[in-house]
């Protein structure tokens, strides 16, 4: 009788020990933040748009003629001149002691000849006044008649040699007249001292316009800005800016203006759009000149590079430790004031979603009261940790509270 109320007792008091664990108020699990809106990548269209510039010859600057003069092909010095020291040495930026290679010399002096008359004084700003097109004449027929297909391969971005063999084997047929086309094609992009290598030529053509970046050679507009001025190239911005190709080709004053001033951008922020519009390549050194940049982006309707800037002040501000984030004073509310102003709605939905994540670091900044009641309902709506999971907290923390007390008394 004894072992039997013995065994009741124990399974009674293991019955009160499970009902008890039942009861104890479980830690609230934290979900997960809102998952953050994405950016959609924006692909370079860096080669396409000379490819278009090509085709459109808007602002051409050379035209090349067959010794009958019964035909012409447009082009653009800067481009040429950006892929081969031919080009180079036949508009003057270089001279034969500049290059020091005689195969270069003897191309340029055998295929081409600039018309006499073709130089053109200088103008204000040291640009030529006049606007007409340089005449070159191809001395090779052959070479000429493949000539607009050995410029699709040149603003292409040299990238396409395979094409170019084909377009001239489809046009030429003769084994001999093809491969007389295509070693003159090696001999014009050859690179000084080097025989002709196509992965050289493309990473030179890779950095090739950089090198007339802010440069005044072959330069036909200038750019005024805070007391300084900058020399461009038109057919760089009308190929790479659809604003500044409606600027220069239309009915407006800057088409006819060397001078064009420029407004609302700070010198350095202007230069790095032009950088950009030059080489397909922008590095931001902080987030104010990111959001600078992007303003400039959007004021000429540059989309990749609006995304560029877009990207790096998300990364940079993803990259912040929460010490370092609760001390800056960089001032993310008005990011999202900015982004939206200029029309960056990708970016301020990701930065409502950044200081959602991060609440309880913003909502003790004084920035945070600039919100507006649209801006802080969706705050409040996606805000980490949410108010459900901190009132289950605080609830857990006086249960886990009291409970010590009990056992104190105890």
């Amino acid at each position: 009788i004894t072992q039997s109320l013995n065994q009741k007792s124990s399974e009674k008091i293991k019955l009160k020990k499970k009902m008890q664990k039942c009861c104890r108020l479980q830690p609230p699990h934290l979900e997960h933040p809102d998952e953050m809106s994405t950016l959609k990548g924006k692909d370079s269209r860096y080669n396409e748009d000379l490819q278009n510039l090509l085709c459109s010859c808007q602002c051409a600057d050379v035209a090349f003629y067959p010794e009958d003069l019964s035909t012409v092909v447009e082009a653009h010095k800067i481009i040429l001149c950006s892929a081969s020291h031919v080009f180079m040495l036949l508009f003057g930026v270089k001279s034969p002691a500049d290059i020091r290679d005689a195969s270069i010399v003897q191309t340029a002096h055998t295929l081409f000849q600039v018309e006499a008359g073709a130089a053109r004084p200088p103008g204000p700003y040291g640009i030529p006044a006049s606007i007409s097109p340089v005449r070159v004449v191809v001395k090779d027929f052959i070479v000429f008649s493949c000539l607009p297909d050995v410029l699709h391969f040149i603003y292409s971005g040299v990238f396409q040699w395979e094409q170019l063999e084909e377009e001239t084997k489809k046009k030429l047929k003769d084994p001999e007249k093809i491969e007389h086309v295509l070693e003159t094609v090696k001999c014009i992009l050859k690179i000084p001292g080097k025989d002709f290598n196509s992965h050289q030529i493309k990473c030179l053509y890779n950095q090739s316009l950089r090198r007339f970046f802010k440069n005044p050679v072959l330069a036909d507009v200038i750019f005024k800005i805070q007391d300084d001025t900058v020399p461009a190239h038109k057919p760089i911005l009308v190929a790479r800016c659809e604003v500044m190709a409606a600027m220069f080709n239309g009915n407006y004053l800057e088409a006819k203006s060397i001078l064009i001033p420029v407004h609302g951008v700070s010198k350095e922020t202007f230069l790095s759009f032009l950088e950009y519009l030059y080489t397909d390549s922008c590095y931001p050194d902080s987030i104010p000149q990111a959001m600078s940049l992007l303003v400039c982006a959007e004021m000429y309707q540059v989309i990749r590079l609006q995304y560029i800037c877009e990207l790096y002040v998300i990364t940079h501000l993803q990259s912040l430790p929460s010490r370092e984030l609760a001390s800056t004073s960089l001032g993310v509310v008005s990011l999202v004031k900015k982004a939206k102003f200029h029309n960056s709605n990708c970016l301020s939905t990701w930065l409502l979603h950044f200081i959602a994540t991060n609440y309880l670091i913003f909502s003790q900044k004084p920035e945070f009261q600039d919100l507006s009641a649209e801006e802080r309902r969706f705050v409040e709506k996606h805000r980490w940790p949410s108010n459900v999971y901190l009132k289950q907290l605080t609830e857990y923390r006086n249960y886990v509270k009291s409970q010590k007390s009990h056992c104190t008394v105890m």
